[in-house]
């Protein structure tokens, strides 16, 4: 599993955080930052990220389960 992450799209509104905070949580300047940037989402970790991207209100983060 893929996360990929789509800056321009953030809000900053944390709720991925929130949800997974292992995973997700809020860089400096207040968007999504993402532990598992440009790689693959370790398995003890898919369900949250899954989730964490499930609850995003616009959509900045895409759960890819291919390759």
């Amino acid at each position: 599993m893929y996360v990929e992450v789509d800056r321009g799209r953030c809000e900053g509104h944390g709720l991925c955080g929130e949800r997974a905070p292992t995973v997700y949580g809020l860089d400096d300047e207040g968007y999504v930052a993402f532990a598992y940037e440009g790689r693959r989402v370790p398995k003890d970790s898919e369900e949250a990220a899954a989730a964490g991207a499930g609850v995003c209100p616009v959509a900045a983060l895409l759960v890819r389960w291919d390759a």
